[in-house]
């Protein structure tokens, strides 16, 4: 699910061990849970990643991309 924090964690020759320590998880798989989406982040733990990689939340997080069922809403929206 979190492909950009794969791609930037890999990038950066981080592992999940180390996020793990780094979020003060016992295991690397409490970590690799929340990287696959099973189990989500929290606002802190988010933060806590971005100021580590030195990026925005936004930039690891949020995908920038609208889907074509939102903009297909969005426009259908003004015209009801």
């Amino acid at each position: 699910m979190f492909e950009k924090l794969r791609e930037i964690r890999t990038r950066e020759k981080v592992t999940c061990e180390q996020l793990a320590c780094l979020l003060g998880f016992k295991t690397k798989g409490a970590y690799h849970k929340k990287e696959q989406g099973t189990v989500p982040f929290t606002l802190e733990e988010a933060k806590v990643i971005a100021d580590y990689f030195k990026k925005e939340i936004n930039d690891i997080f949020f995908d920038n991309e609208v889907s074509k069922m939102e903009t297909r809403d969005n426009t259908n929206a003004g015209t009801a």
